[in-house]
């Protein structure tokens, strides 16, 4: 999917559910390894999401975590995490490697199921914001 909205945004941006706690703990692991500030962090359905991303592309997307790149690409499911995992780097971008010899539909059935128990596994938060450190509070928009 390619975005309407200005493809010049960078660094990517990560849309999450700010309902789900398996998302507020990807996004706190995800901000804790982004040593290079490769990604930002925006709720599912806030302002940002309205902005970046249009009604026709929302109406389309599946109940997800959303990776914007910064070429106005929009990733779901194992894309997204695995796309995320690459551009922290590090060791996450060896296991995103590693991670992309499983075949796109059987990642993706595997998401598909954890989000499914999601609920039952992981506390919802109390906010759509994680709780971060005062520093990394600008990530989120």
């Amino acid at each position: 999917m390619r975005s309407s909205a200005s493809a010049s945004l960078a660094p990517a941006v990560l849309f999450y559910d700010g309902g789900c706690g398996l998302c507020h703990l990807s996004v706190r692991a995800l901000l804790a390894l982004d040593h290079g500030g490769a990604l930002r962090f925006a709720p599912l359905g806030g302002d940002a999401f309205r902005e970046l991303v249009s009604p026709a592309e929302r109406a389309a997307l599946p109940d997800s975590l959303v990776l914007r790149t910064t070429d106005g690409r929009l990733l779901v499911r194992s894309a997204a995490v695995l796309e995320c995992l690459r551009l922290i780097g590090g060791p996450a971008k060896g296991l995103a490697g590693l991670a992309r010899v499983v075949p796109r539909k059987v990642a993706d059935r595997l998401y598909d199921g954890l989000a499914r128990v999601r609920s039952r596994l992981f506390a919802a938060p109390r906010g759509a914001c994680p709780s971060v450190p005062p520093a990394r509070k600008g990530r989120f928009l």
